[in-house]
């Protein structure tokens, strides 16, 4: 995410315009969007991610805890990978399709893969790598 994208977003919390994110905005914005936080709890969320210790969130901090959210998305997208790839090689084959798909139900034939990963193998290679797997999953 670019900062800019932070920004927006600190801009929608910060209520009075200061620049940083206090306990109560952060619990009455999250209100406005249905959520629910109790005031020690707004409290305690805005003491674990401040980093300069001011008591409020600059967009730095915002940047740190959405980053966090990058990470494991691609933690997931990982497992999901791992999954497909069951022979272990880096890479999703026909073969390794074909087996998953099996066990979610779905019969297909080894022809029928083959064009399932022909549709997302963006080297035309015959395989899905990790990072046209991402591709494929954005």
């Amino acid at each position: 995410m670019e900062i800019n994208k932070f920004e927006r977003v600190l801009s929608y919390f910060d209520e009075d315009g200061d620049g940083k994110i206090s306990p109560s905005e952060l619990r009455n914005r999250l209100g406005l969007m249905g959520g629910e936080l109790l005031p020690a709890e707004a409290e305690l969320a805005v003491e674990s991610l401040d980093s300069d210790g001011d008591g409020l969130l600059c967009v730095g901090d915002l940047a740190r805890l959405l980053d966090v959210g990058e990470d494991e998305k691609l933690k997931d997208l990982k497992e999901a990978f791992a999954m497909y790839d069951a022979e272990g090689c880096g890479f999703i084959t026909p073969k390794g399709l074909k087996r998953m798909l099996r066990k979610l139900g779905e019969r297909k034939s080894t022809k029928e893969c083959k064009a399932m990963i022909c549709r997302f193998d963006l080297n035309g290679d015959g395989l899905i790598s990790f990072e046209e797997f991402q591709i494929m999953m954005a």
